[in-house]
């Protein structure tokens, strides 16, 4: 671990004691872990502390742990990556949500105004609910879309498809017609190849 992540490692774990689950480096990037129940008050101290003072967030995206390799725990995170323009120094923070049928954190919209978009789309893509969030619909997808595209159980060619329909003169959604199936790639091995004229081997 660098000083300077070291140094950013002390300040984080003095600054919320007890209040971290994990506080980790990996690839020169620090990572904090905390419960959903203390998210909103370690937020406000990472834009607040002194010796943090995270003013800007970058970023919030929400993760599907399910089938991730040897992993066993909450399947749903939200993840947030902050810029502190004070020190010049970055942290992420996971926030695992503690229901997988029902993904549910705290907005920290109060925290980080530009938070607004972001909880809408990682809860329009992953089905995260951020509790606060003034006007938490969907971003990306149509209004009258069923389910998460990103989850890792969504199918890949989804369930409805939509088409315009000229007898009623409207776009109207239907279920998918097309045939799920899957593609294996085929690679094709010709023997002796790097012996072929023209070819040298090095």
């Amino acid at each position: 671990m660098t000083t300077r992540n070291q140094a950013l490692v002390e300040s984080v774990q003095a600054a919320l004691g007890g209040r971290t689950v994990a506080v980790s480096e990996a690839l020169g990037e620090v990572t904090l872990v905390v419960n959903a129940s203390d998210a909103l008050e370690v937020m406000t101290a990472l834009r607040d502390h002194a010796d943090l003072r995270f003013e800007q967030l970058i970023d919030i995206c929400g993760v599907d742990y399910s089938d991730y390799s040897g992993y066993a725990g909450p399947r749903f995170a939200a993840v947030y990556h902050l810029l502190s323009l004070t020190h010049n120094r970055r942290i992420r923070v996971r926030v695992f949500c503690p229901a997988d049928d029902f993904p549910l954190v705290n907005s920290v919209i109060g925290v980080w105004p530009a938070a607004n978009w972001f909880e809408r789309e990682a809860f329009d893509l992953y089905g995260i609910v951020f509790d606060g969030h003034p006007d938490l619909r969907r971003l990306l997808t149509d209004y009258g879309f069923i389910g998460h595209p990103f989850r890792k159980d969504f199918p890949i060619y989804g369930n409805v498809e939509m088409r315009y329909d000229p007898d009623q003169q409207r776009v109207i959604y239907q279920p998918v017609t097309i045939e799920p199936r899957e593609i294996v790639p085929r690679i094709v091995r010709e023997e002796n190849y790097a012996d072929s004229e023209g070819f040298r081997k090095g």
